[in-house]
């Protein structure tokens, strides 16, 4: 492909895709294929000679396509959004053109110092402490992967990262019993092991008990143990929960924990000052995680974390051969230091667009909009007779089963709330996706597209109650 034939194909793609914007409230949701469907479909060798572009593009539209989930459909209400917007895109194309590796201040210097100025402008935005410094990772299961490798230096004096850790070593790390999956694949990863791992109850809210906390801690010290982290969630992935941060960041003060503060999905939402009592207490973190790719507009992947003491960051991460320094290491961030991987993609770039794009303002009015259309729903829901709400709705979250009058069984209710997900999936015109609080099967509905508006929330309810009252009626 020459430069001529490039522009011209790049023309197609981008009315290709300026019309999938328009139109992907259009397609089903969920697409209607089985496994292998795709696979069988695609050559068991790579070709051995060059391929026309059209013909490309025409099997990815008639293969591929029909076998994707659409996320950014405004009908796509389950697990949390992984949102983009124009401007995002916009940038995402530039980035790929660019094609920099941004390990470095050298490597792209503009690429480093917007990554910096970025993040200063987030940390004034959420209201962070002035302390903390950012820097921008792939995912928040990596931010906190980062997290628990610097409190397990700071804890041992870097003795681990110098020597491994010894046969009667045990560190433990603490979070909550509705705490990301991520975290204890964390754990593992950084050495801790399972057992190390403790998860601590929950009140009815399903936020972390902080005597509850104390309590293990204790427990620790007393069999010999070294309690090292507390991971604390700002709005947890079954029902957006949040953990007592005051409490929890004093009993860490307290007993010299390293405290990291997980916001993935909810701390988007203190871009606005009534939602700030979520993060009381933050003066007590050593890290704080959370994604703009979630619900802040900004295309996958996007992770912005913070951290108190970037020494100790660079210190736990850094490593210096001497094909990598430069005269100006001392004067400069080199964000290769500051993560798990060497190489960077230059993700500042399409942040930098989202905000200058929407502004303060505009980002604020989108996520009130959204947390409004969700408890709006949540009115509807607890005034209808066969449904029931089963957790509060701090954000834009609803965690809901169906309960006929006629049903008290749990075990019934269980499964015919598992049959009413399945044919909402099975649709194509929702998805929605489940969790189990307090053993209870729940469906989760989440309100954060970007451009979700009132006719799809509705659209969706009349979709739930008449799915739900077919399955009584047969």
């Amino acid at each position: 492909m020459d430069n001529n034939e490039f522009r011209k194909h790049a023309h197609k793609l981008v009315d290709w895709m300026a019309d999938y914007f328009e139109e992907v409230e259009d397609y089903p949701v969920k697409p209607n294929v089985q496994p292998s469907d795709i696979l069988e479909q695609l050559p068991e060798s790579a070709p051995k000679k060059q391929g026309d572009f059209q013909k490309i593009f025409k099997d990815f539209e008639e293969i591929i396509m029909p076998g994707m989930t659409h996320w950014e459909s405004p009908n796509f209400m389950g697990y949390f959004p992984a949102n983009k917007s124009y401007p995002s895109v916009l940038a995402e194309m530039l980035t790929a053109t660019l094609g920099a590796q941004c390990m470095s201040w050298l490597t792209s210097p503009a690429a480093t110092e917007l990554e910096e100025r970025s993040m200063e402008w987030l940390r004034k935005l959420l209201a962070l402490p002035n302390s903390f410094t950012g820097v921008i990772q792939s995912t928040a299961s990596t931010s906190t992967l980062c997290a628990l490798l610097m409190a397990r230096e700071r804890t041992t004096d870097f003795d681990i990262n110098e020597n491994g850790f010894m046969e009667n070593e045990r560190l433990t790390v603490y979070c909550s019993s509705e705490t990301h999956s991520s975290i204890e694949k964390d754990v593992k990863i950084a050495g801790f092991g399972r057992k190390n791992l403790r998860k601590i109850p929950v009140d009815d809210e399903f936020a972390m008990q902080p005597e509850k906390l104390e309590k293990a801690i204790q427990e620790d010290l007393q069999n010999g143990r070294k309690p090292t982290a507390v991971v604390a969630t700002i709005g947890t992935t079954g029902s957006t929960a949040i953990d007592p941060l005051k409490e929890i960041g004093k009993l860490c003060s307290d007993y010299d924990l390293f405290l990291h503060v997980d916001a993935a999905y909810a701390g988007t939402a203190l871009l606005l000052p009534e939602m700030r009592w979520m993060n009381n207490g933050i003066e007590h973190a050593d890290s704080f995680v959370f994604n703009p790719h979630k619900w802040m507009f900004t295309n996958f992947d996007c992770s912005a974390f913070f951290v108190r003491d970037e020494d100790l960051l660079v210190q736990t991460l850094g490593i210096m051969p001497e094909y990598l320094k430069t005269p100006e290491d001392q004067r400069v961030k080199n964000y290769r230091d500051w993560g798990i991987p060497l190489g960077r993609r230059f993700r500042a770039l399409k942040l930098w667009f989202v905000l200058r794009s929407f502004g303060r303002e505009g980002l604020q009015k989108i996520i009130r909009h959204h947390i409004a259309l969700a408890q709006n729903l949540e009115e509807e829901i607890n005034q209808h007779p066969d449904f029931e709400l089963l957790a509060p709705v701090p954000l834009n979250t609803l965690c809901f089963r169906f309960q006929p009058s006629h049903i008290s069984d749990e075990q019934k209710l269980n499964e015919l709330n598992k049959r009413l997900l399945n044919q909402i999936q099975q649709s194509g015109e929702l998805f929605l996706t489940h969790t189990t609080l307090k053993d209870k099967y729940t469906i989760r509905m989440v309100i954060g597209n970007t451009n979700v508006e009132q006719r799809h929330v509705e659209k969706a309810w009349n979709l739930i109650q008449s799915l739900a009252a077919k399955l009584i009626t047969r």
